[in-house]
């Protein structure tokens, strides 16, 4: 039975056209509401007061993200084991610095994750090592630290979850998407202004061209040139940030698959087309594919971990780790969960 305490905290359910709202800002996070109303046939209005309910009530927002493959910057997938009175504070210090994402605590909060990013410059940064990495064996109360090197990204970043719900049509998501971005050849290099361009973004995606333009102190159509050109060689990508609840996304898992290496790819780009599945990759180590699945409840969990993943073949081992608190999303700065997630 709910309480009331509960039912305080946690929002309505969202409706089909919020859910399509979503659906649509995950494709273009900058898409006009002229061009959502367009395509879903409802006024500009509409959309405009339905984002604002959403955006005000933190219930969504966009973030304006970057892509490491097209900076060069390495990502570390990080798992720290600590003494149960220091999991919280660990992971809300990891949470607050800019070079991590996706802090959660694990295994009945004693175990801290993140998603840590360091520079390609391999000379500099001592061998593309974060500079977490060095610092967290002296924390006090850390027991252990284990990394894993991201090698290859199969679901994730700009293919957000929401994109496999089916809430819009095939003609809509047509209709919407935008351009595929190609990657150059050599990373890409920012300026300093480009700095203050990203940062802005990425703590509202859908800033308003004047207000980028006083952060940068360019003109406004330099900063849309500007955004153009980092969104087509795929340095700046969007992102939709949601409470999971919105999706009936009660539970929230990391799996580890050990997987040998003539399977690796193939394994992994069945498990990022299954519906539980909101990020897929490859990493160094003995358990060298990484999932983060979100589904309904754990008789879900084990529904998939004995159904779709289970007819896997060439999966040799498998671990998996509930989430118990989610700190930190996506973006590189910690606003604390949105409400109701």
């Amino acid at each position: 039975m709910q309480t009331d305490t509960a039912a305080a905290r946690t929002p309505p359910p969202l409706d089909d056209l919020d859910r399509q709202l979503g659906h649509a800002l995950q494709l273009d996070g900058r898409v006009s509401f002229s061009r959502i109303a367009e395509v879903l046939g409802v006024s500009d209005q509409t959309i405009a007061r339905r984002w604002a309910k959403l955006r005000g009530g933190r219930t969504m927002r966009v973030l304006g993200l970057t892509e490491p493959a097209a900076l060069g910057e390495t990502v570390w997938m990080v798992r720290v084991s600590t003494t149960p009175d220091a999991a919280v504070p660990l992971a809300e210090a990891l949470a607050r610095r800019t070079d991590t994402s996706w802090v959660g605590l694990m295994a009945g909060g004693t175990e801290v994750s993140a998603v840590a990013r360091s520079s390609g410059d391999w000379a500099r940064e001592g061998g593309g090592e974060a500079l977490l990495l060095r610092e967290l064996p002296r924390t006090p109360r850390v027991l252990g630290v284990r990394a894993y090197c991201q090698l290859h990204q199969f679901f994730g970043g700009a293919e957000g979850l929401i994109l496999k719900s089916g809430t819009l049509s095939s003609q809509q998501v047509a209709a919407l998407s935008p351009p595929p971005a190609r990657l150059p050849d050599e990373p890409v290099r920012l300026t300093a202004d480009d700095r203050k361009l990203l940062a802005c973004l990425a703590r509202d995606g859908r800033a308003p061209v004047p207000e980028l333009a006083a952060a940068t102190g360019w003109s406004p159509s330099t900063v849309r040139r500007r955004m153009a050109e980092l969104r087509a060689s795929g340095v700046l990508y969007f992102d939709l940030d949601y409470g999971p609840y919105l999706f009936d996304h009660g539970l929230r898992a990391t799996i580890w698959l050990s997987v040998p290496p003539a399977r690796l790819h193939a394994v992994g780009q069945a498990v990022a087309a299954h519906p539980q599945v909101a990020f897929a990759c490859a990493t160094t180590g003995a358990a060298n594919l990484f999932l983060t699945v979100v589904c309904k409840n754990s008789a879900a969990l084990y529904a998939y971990l004995t159904g779709p993943l289970a007819r896997l073949p060439g999966v040799s081992g498998l671990e998996t780790y509930p989430m118990v608190r989610s700190l930190k999303g996506p973006g590189p700065f910690w606003w604390g969960p949105l409400r109701g997630g």
